[in-house]
């Protein structure tokens, strides 16, 4: 069934009264955590984006395969012992059968272990959100995608950017066509965190991400140019024909890519040239975006990321304000501050776990829900993304051939 498709959902939740069912309106949702324990910086980053809105409770979860250190952080998230778990197996198969077993699944692991955690919550009927990217390769990514829609489950990616609110208003702008004919994307992520051998000191993210058993086929393609893919997609509804990349390896003795630079073709006749890398020197997390079209650009900065620009021919460049300008309904209802007040990433995952709980909230009351018109990102964007790392992969192998998604 594809993503766009209406379904509705599996599971309700009802209390009891003098015997007699009530359904329950907005409650507060429950959810586990895979992943994400002592150390791990994303997985805090979850936890505390998802309590922005307190929609949703962490009340079971498995957050490192050492299960005597996992029990123990479990315990100073304040989870009762029952809920903590050994192995991800053992928490779907006993949450599964609880009567109040949780709503979602957050999955926080290494690259490689998404694939296995997703399937396992998927075949026990838990609804999941995953971290990017969705798994290291297609045919995993391509099953996911059907085991969710086949068994009417919601699954969330988090690509992070997604959440921010200048880049729903972005979207709308280009959907109205106010540039006109999407011509040229000029995209790029430079980072500095890889510039030497940063796997062998205590920097546990660099140790796995430049593993190929833990990262999958690619490092930086895979951790950052996703974003990029992701992103670009979000903002212009561009679909990808085809790319030629290189991939770059440049600090010695190491396995998988440091650096990318990758030729796009879009379906309709667009371009689009992405640069992504992990040894630019001076760079910490300069992810920026510019389309051109044929009435006007507009461009925008991660490191600024309440503010875009927006220039037309014939016209002064403006520059929109994220608080002080006045978006589209779709974008607006996730500014959370006045303007002034700077808003970032914990914000923009708060907004992506805000989309995927009040849409939970209407799968599991069995409302119809069209993913299609989803705000957060789904799995098959998900898909999309592990497609793409892997066409980027193959392409470098061949010295940059092109090739199609």
């Amino acid at each position: 069934m594809p993503v766009g498709t209406i379904f509705s959902a599996l599971q309700k939740e009802d209390i009891v009264i003098d015997g007699s069912k009530v359904e329950t309106v907005n409650r507060q949702l429950t959810y586990a955590m895979v992943g994400g324990g002592p150390g791990a910086f994303i997985g805090d980053v979850h936890r505390s984006a998802i309590r922005l809105d307190d929609k949703a409770n962490l009340v079971a979860g498995v957050f490192s395969s050492d299960s005597a250190k996992s029990r123990e952080f479990g315990q100073t998230l304040h989870i009762a012992q029952d809920r903590l778990y050994d192995d991800y197996m053992q928490l779907v198969e006993q949450e599964s059968k609880r009567p109040d077993k949780v709503d979602f699944v957050v999955i926080v692991t290494p690259n490689a272990y998404h694939y296995p955690v997703a399937k396992a919550c998927l075949e026990h009927k838990l609804h999941v959100v995953s971290d990017k990217p969705l798994t290291v390769d297609s045919k995993q990514a391509r099953e996911l995608e059907n085991l969710a829609n086949k068994n009417g489950l919601l699954f969330g990616v988090t690509y992070t950017y997604t959440g921010y609110p200048t880049v729903k208003e972005i979207r709308s702008l280009i959907k109205k066509g106010i540039i006109g004919e999407l011509r040229f994307v000029n995209a790029e992520y430079p980072q500095e965190w890889l510039a030497t051998r940063s796997e062998d000191t205590d920097n546990r993210q660099a140790k796995w991400r430049t593993d190929p058993k833990l990262s999958g086929a690619s490092n930086c393609v895979g951790d950052i140019g996703s974003h990029i893919e992701n992103l670009v997609s979000t903002m212009t509804s561009l679909k990808i024909r085809r790319v030629s990349a290189r991939l770059d390896v440049f600090v010695e003795n190491r396995v998988l890519d440091d650096n990318a630079s990758i030729m796009v073709d879009y379906e309709g006749g667009a371009k689009g040239l992405y640069w992504s890398s992990q040894i630019a020197v001076g760079s910490d997390n300069a992810l920026r975006i510019r389309i051109y079209g044929s009435k006007g650009s507009i461009s925008w900065f991660q490191e600024d990321p309440d503010h875009f620009q927006l220039s037309l021919l014939g016209e002064p460049t403006r520059i929109y304000s994220r608080g002080r300008d006045e978006f589209s309904q779709p974008a607006q209802k996730f500014s959370r501050l006045p303007s002034g007040h700077p808003e970032g990433l914990f914000e923009a995952f708060a907004n992506i776990y805000k989309a995927y709980t009040d849409t939970l909230l209407k799968v599991l009351d069995k409302e119809d829900v069209d993913l299609s018109q989803a705000d957060f990102p789904t799995v098959s964007q998900g898909a999309d993304g592990v497609r793409f790392i892997e066409a980027c992969v193959l392409s470098s192998r061949q010295d940059s051939a092109w090739i199609d998604l």
